[in-house]
């Protein structure tokens, strides 16, 4: 799991005021801005790059006799839920490219459960976690290369306007949704729970 997280945190220290919250019009489904709007932070690229350090650790307490197992009201295993997530970031990273650069097509939303129930690729666990963590840096590395006019640019997804800053934001808050949900299932402490209780 060589994500070289560090150096990515390092890099983001200079960050853009590009990547601050969402403004008006960045995002108009109702859906994407409650998402966004339960996601604390100030900047897309750190809590981005602070996800990757999240994933690891998250995915090192997880019980593997628990890995593949349906907790009703859940439909998917822990499992599903991190092929999801690989789904989900190589999904958003070629709309992030596509709409900064200036691609009008109106790019088609996706079915989630479509792909979640085909089971195409869960594969060894450990594999889907390094390989979420590659696409998560792979996708820092196009914003960090994008032009203040870039993060303003809007496309269209599935008939729904948004920028690519937008996107970025929907993308993190996303991975948080989903993690705070496996954390939920696996009875596993968020890091702001143990920094509370100091790691007891």
């Amino acid at each position: 799991m060589n994500f070289r997280a560090e150096e990515m945190n390092t890099m983001n220290r200079q960050r853009p005021v590009t990547s601050g919250r969402p403004i008006d019009g960045d995002l108009d489904l109702q859906a994407h801005r409650d998402l966004v709007e339960g996601f604390s932070g100030q900047c897309v690229m750190e809590m981005m790059s602070g996800q990757l350090h999240e994933m690891c650790e998250l995915a090192s307490v997880l019980s593997t006799d628990r890995l593949d197992t349906v907790d009703p009201p859940y439909r998917w295993t822990v499992r599903q839920v991190f092929a999801h997530l690989v789904d989900a970031e190589r999904i958003f990273g070629d709309r992030m490219l596509r709409v900064a650069a200036g691609d009008r097509t109106d790019l088609p939303s996706w079915d989630q459960d479509a792909y979640a129930d085909a089971r195409f690729g869960l594969g060894n666990f450990g594999q889907l976690v390094t390989e979420l963590g590659h696409l998560r840096q792979a996708n820092l590395l196009l914003l960090r290369r994008l032009t203040p006019k870039a993060w303003d640019q809007r496309g269209n997804v599935g008939g729904s306007p948004i920028t690519v800053r937008g996107l970025a934001w929907v993308c993190a808050a996303h991975m948080d949704h989903h993690f705070k949900i496996v954390r939920q299932r696996g009875d596993v402490a968020s890091p702001d729970d143990e920094a509370k209780t100091g790691g007891v």
